[in-house]
């Protein structure tokens, strides 16, 4: 062995990085001294052995369709692998290259793998901290989204899709595609476009919007600019479904109309209006005694 080699050699064992060079029959032809520590085991137990030994047949097809990247341009892959060493189960993230004789047909592979396992695991304690926090804010009344200036929605709350009743196969793609053409609607995208271009927080206002079944409801927008730079990057909001609501004010201005109407020149009896004895009907607790009217 030259200076040269020797040099490379102790420069690929001195590497914290796993290193391997596997045949085409896919045994191990080569570890380096992290590979071997890493599983425990002597650099002559493991050369010869089958490279990349997978647990079930699902997630073996799914390296053999990525490894068949290695017998044509670019002639690399990277795939994972969860291995059972000295640290308890671990994934490895292997980047493979094959080597190429003169006529580029691949000779062997050479592997650089890199332990992931701590990646993973913040990235499942994100997930399962975006779940629980998912879960409380769809605890409340108030369902909650955010799109951008150009009106491309990025977020939205699942009750959302549920109260809209959007379908996977829709065509509406943007929340505006499910308002009405209701005038009021006019003031509230009026609203919106004034906190994009300036910046600064509007008003609730109320809109009307016909859901995927056809069944017109109607909601409270409360709505906030995201400011970045002295630009609006986003448009964060929540809205609440007041179609009961505005069902119930809008028979209480008709019985109102009604009572006016019938009664147009008596006199308010004990300074009680009409729709003042209505709303305290309807407000009475259940077992009150009846109230003259």
């Amino acid at each position: 062995m030259d200076t040269t080699e020797a040099e490379y050699r102790n420069l690929v064992e001195q590497q914290q990085d796993l290193i391997v060079k596997v045949s085409l029959e896919g045994r191990l032809e080569f570890v380096n001294t992290a590979y071997t520590e890493l599983l425990g085991k002597s650099k002559d137990e493991l050369c010869g052995s089958v490279f990349m030994p997978v647990t079930t047949e699902k997630y073996s097809d799914v390296i053999a369709t990525q490894m068949t990247r290695l017998f044509r341009p670019p002639y690399t892959c990277i795939v994972e692998q969860w291995l059972q060493t000295t640290k308890g189960l671990r994934c490895i993230s292997w980047s493979i290259r094959s080597i190429l004789d003169g006529n580029n047909a691949p000779l062997s592979l050479v592997a650089t793998g890199r332990d992931m396992t701590p990646l993973k695991n913040d990235q499942k304690a994100i997930r399962k901290r975006d779940e629980e926090l998912l879960l409380l804010i769809e605890s409340g009344p108030q369902m909650y989204y955010a799109h951008t200036p150009d009106h491309r929605t990025t977020f939205i709350s699942p009750r959302i899709r549920q109260l809209l009743k959007c379908e996977k196969n829709t065509k509406k793609r943007s929340w505006t595609d499910y308002l009405t053409d209701n005038p009021v609607n006019a003031a509230g995208l009026e609203r919106t476009l004034r906190a994009v271009s300036t910046g600064k927080r509007e008003p609730p206002y109320r809109l009307e919007m016909e859901a995927g079944d056809k069944k017109r409801i109607w909601i409270e927008v409360n709505e906030i600019p995201v400011v970045k730079d002295g630009r609006t990057v986003a448009i964060v909001g929540s809205l609440i479904d007041i179609t009961e609501k505005m069902h119930v004010d809008e028979g209480i201005e008709e019985a109102e109309i009604l009572f006016k109407g019938v009664r147009p020149k008596e006199p308010k009896a004990a300074g009680r209006s009409p729709l003042r004895a209505i709303r305290s009907i309807f407000g009475r607790n259940e077992g009150a005694e009846e109230e003259s009217v």
